[in-house]
């Protein structure tokens, strides 16, 4: 055989080989690419469904918290007359006049409802700090009625 086709065949069988390994380079990327997305993919799902749980489970604490703090004045060891309480919400759950309902309020009482885990928020320790240092004080705004 010549030399030119000695080389053009090298050539081509070059090529070839080539040809045939980015082939297979491709392929074996391909499918590392499949298998990390189909990870990711399930990872992300766990993930959602994990958040999702989740958030349920905060939604039903918070409307329960609620709920409770609505209905404790009911509750048989509620040691205040509950014709007598007053509900707020926020930033405190209720305020009571011991008394009241004879016609000779006592007291004030500012109460707060915490179910489970639940703690004061600065805003509300700041406010049980106001009522301990006595920064509390009565107004009357009198609005004049146009006739």
């Amino acid at each position: 055989m010549e030399t030119a086709a000695v080389i053009a065949i090298a050539a081509i069988f070059t090529v070839l080989v080539i040809i045939v390994s980015i082939f297979i380079t491709r392929l074996v990327f391909e499918k590392r690419f499949r298998d990390w997305r189909d990870a990711e993919l399930e990872r992300w799902q766990a993930e959602m469904e994990r958040t999702r749980r989740s958030a349920i489970m905060q939604s039903r604490a918070v409307l329960g918290g609620k709920f409770t703090e609505q209905m404790v004045p009911y509750f048989p060891d509620f040691r205040y007359d509950p014709t007598e309480v007053r509900f707020i919400g926020s930033p405190i759950d209720m305020i009571v006049f011991p008394g009241l309902a004879r016609g000779e309020p006592e007291e004030i009482v500012i109460l707060e409802v915490k179910t489970g885990k639940s703690q004061l928020t600065p805003q509300q320790k700041k406010i049980r700090q106001l009522i301990e240092d006595g920064m509390v004080r009565w107004d009357e705004v009198h609005q004049q009625c146009e006739e």
